[in-house]
């Protein structure tokens, strides 16, 4: 009797383990089909899960028998749910495969910027983009122009050169604004004399994302592009119609009133845009001086396309953009002009271009592309005494082939550019005319050597008449060494023209600046290296998200062109017997948890100019700079964000330092179906310059005005209303 007791305990205890079962998968990428390591494997209502190995091999234990429904995620790909009923019928390893999320997972991105076919994470040249939920809720802060857009990225830097008229240039990785070329679909449009208010007169609301490649550019687009360029793409029309309307008034007494529609009948598409942005004038100070001018500003930018066959698109687009801007003293601004108070700075603009793009599709692997432009920029800056009124017509034709297939891939193009600038008046200096035409050949190959490590080389060769050849060679490189951990190195040659239209002439309206000539100035020569590392890895069954991307990058400019003091008052631009390099790193973390994001952003830059063995700080450099922003997202319903960014001292060019200080921000949206409604409270800790420190020394009727290092507008609130009708 004891033997037959025993030997039931025995079969009741081992049944569980008998009725127990195992669970083996692998885990990859629908797309490449690499292991995706990491991925989870859960199975719904109970505790049983694992993670895929280096081989993307998951494996379950202890699954009691009966049906279950196994949940299966990995960051940026879609969740995937399958239903199996245990015992299985095989006990083969299972494959399976998920799909990369779209809008959301980088990888599905497409970069028009690099010239190349291949989404981002299969690019060896490292670019940033910014689209989609970011660009609307940047947009919500500065609805009328792209500054707070760009400003608020490591390593990028907007550098106001008027005190009165927020005239502003852009910086990348500590270097000045004519290094950085600015394209609107990939056309130089804002660059030479256009350059000056570029990014002042650019609404975003026609924008379908915005894409920035930092470091040298050049052998992709030419002179310019030394510290890197920003690539403004536009929307183009689907068969659903898209019509929207933001409508965005401030505290500083702005407003802005933006339209966009975009749709596509059969074969004839068309985008239209149109925005009024105004402002008066405002001093929040209290001393006598605009920080904010009286600005009117229309602006219309039509877009037809014609699909001619299925291989064959052309696009014509009209830019057109008038303004009139007025800062400087308020009495004047308002009319009350007395003995006091006749500073001023008004500036008149009348910006018109054209782009043109025809493509034809050879093959399924090869395109030939023609695209020209025609930009034509009249400007005219007046201050009490003096006038700046001048015009710029320029020009640009390229034809470009490519050919790809799955593991290679070849661009290549020549193009021609003219740029010509006539002055309509006399100054007490001679006229500073100019006309500079470039003719260039460019060669680029990417190469996919393994399913891990891609190779893209690039030459460039330019004539720039009057001023000679640049040769442009250029490398970068990526290993993805698993799909959570990436790195890539690139490196290149760059060059610049000389001209006078920089932040240091636009600083003083260019008013006694000599002009530049080929037989006193020379090109501006560049290299320079950059190396990142990119990781990224979920935790808690994808509820914890974390991504780390840091940047070291190095620039050096050979000769650059400074503003030199002359004798009786006059300025000349020189190309300095020396260097001017500089270097640093960047540092980005994205961490999430279900509806928060939260962003982390540092940038140390140490640039410096080396003049006769001297070394000497870049003026209005920080050092140090601190992005946070934290954001809490229900989809389709709420939007809040709260902000900070930390700007460390930086020297300015009357030898003095400016103090630090941190600008914060808060903004909330509430989204409905058709509309939404948001407030920004922009800058609410009021860091002001005209708080701590002072903008000009003088009088008010003749103010000489001091670097501009920290906003002036201080605390401002806005808000809006945004329609998808």
């Amino acid at each position: 009797m004891k033997h037959i007791l025993m030997a039931l305990i025995a079969i009741i205890t081992a049944a569980p383990g008998y009725s127990q079962h195992s669970y083996h998968a692998i885990i990859k990428d629908t797309k490449t089909k690499e292991p995706l390591i990491g991925a989870t494997a859960q199975l719904v209502g109970t505790t049983l899960g694992g993670s895929a190995d280096a081989n993307g091999l998951v494996t379950i234990q202890q699954i009691p028998a009966g049906r279950y429904a196994i949940i299966y995620r990995f960051i940026g790909f879609e969740t995937r749910s399958d239903t199996l009923e245990f015992p299985l019928a095989t006990a083969d390893t299972a494959l399976v495969l998920l799909e990369a999320e779209e809008g959301e997972d980088l990888d599905e991105v497409v970069i028009s910027t690099t010239r190349s076919s291949r989404t981002i994470a299969d690019m060896p040249t490292r670019v940033e983009f910014i689209a989609g939920e970011e660009l609307e809720e940047k947009s919500n802060m500065k609805p009328g122009d792209i500054r707070m857009l760009l400003s608020e990225s490591t390593g990028i830097q907007t550098q106001q050169t008027s005190a009165t008229s927020a005239n502003a240039s852009i910086r990348i990785q500590g270097l000045d604004g004519r290094y950085t070329q600015i394209l609107k679909d990939g056309f130089p449009l804002y660059s030479g004399a256009a350059s000056g208010l570029g990014l002042l007169q650019t609404p975003p609301l026609d924008l379908k994302q915005v894409e920035v490649i930092k470091g040298s550019s050049s052998t992709l687009y030419g002179g310019g592009a030394i510290a890197g360029l920003v690539n403004l793409i536009s929307k183009t029309p689907t068969e659903e119609r898209e019509l929207r309307f933001h409508i965005n008034g401030t505290s500083a007494k702005g407003i802005d009133v933006n339209g966009f529609y975009g749709q596509r009948f059969g074969k004839v598409g068309t985008t239209i845009f149109a925005a009024y942005n105004g402002s008066a004038a405002y001093d929040p100070a209290g001393i006598g001086l605009s920080a904010i001018p009286k600005v009117g500003r229309y602006t219309v930018n039509p877009r037809l396309f014609w699909y001619l066959s299925k291989r064959t698109t052309a696009t014509i687009g009209v830019n057109t953009t008038l303004e009139n801007r007025v800062g400087g003293s308020m009495p004047y601004i308002k009319g009350e002009t007395d003995s006091a108070n006749t500073y001023f700075e008004r500036n008149e603009t009348k910006r018109f271009s054209t782009q043109l793009t025809l493509q034809h599709k050879l093959n399924e692997q090869s395109q030939l592309t023609l695209k020209n432009s025609y930009s034509y920029f009249d400007r005219t800056i007046t201050i009490p005494g003096y006038q700046f009124n001048g015009v710029q017509q320029s020009t640009f034709t390229e034809v470009n082939y490519t050919t790809a297939s799955e593991r290679l891939e070849w661009v290549a193009g020549a193009n021609v550019w003219t740029d010509a600038f006539a002055e309509k008046l006399p100054t007490n200096v001679p006229l500073r005319d100019y006309s500079q035409n470039t003719l260039g050949v460019f060669v680029q190959n990417t190469f996919q050597a393994t399913p891990k490590f891609f190779v893209e080389t690039g030459i460039r060769g330019d004539y720039v008449i009057d001023y000679g050849f640049a040769f442009l060679p250029r490398v970068s490189l990526l290993y993805k060494a698993t799909p959570k951990l990436s790195t890539r190195l690139g490196g290149g040659l760059g060059y610049k023209p000389p001209t006078i239209f920089t932040e240091e002439s636009e600083r003083i309206q260019y008013r006694d600046v000599l002009g530049v000539h080929p037989d006193s100035n020379r090109l501006e020569t560049s290299y320079g290296a950059n190396w990142d590392i990119n990781y990224r890895t979920s935790f808690a069954d994808g509820d914890i998200t974390f991504s780390i991307n840091h940047l070291f990058y190095y620039t050096r400019l050979n000769n650059p062109l400074m503003l030199v003091p002359r004798a009786a008052g006059l300025y000349s631009f020189d190309n300095i017997a020396g260097h001017m390099d500089s270097k640093g790193t960047e540092t980005n973390i994205k961490l999430g948890y279900r509806d928060f994001k939260l962003f982390l952003g540092y940038t140390f830059t140490d640039a410096y100019i080396h003049q006769a063995g001297i070394k000497t700080e870049n003026p209005l450099t920080p050092k140090h700079r601190v992005n946070s922003v934290l954001m809490y997202e229900v989809e389709d319903k709420w939007k809040i964000g709260l902000e900070g960014y930390y700007i460390a001292r930086q020297k300015l060019s009357d030898g003095t330092t400016g103090r630090d200080y941190w600008i914060m921000g808060f903004m909330a949206e509430r989204l409905w179906e058709r509309f939404s409604v948001y407030i920004n409270f922009e800058n609410f800790l009021d860091a002001r310059q005209t708080r701590f420190d002072t903008i000009y020394t003088g009088t008010l009727n003749n103010p000489q005005f001091r670097d501009i290092y920290a906003p002036l507008d201080g605390f401002v609130i806005n808000g809006g209303i945004k329609l998808r009708l």
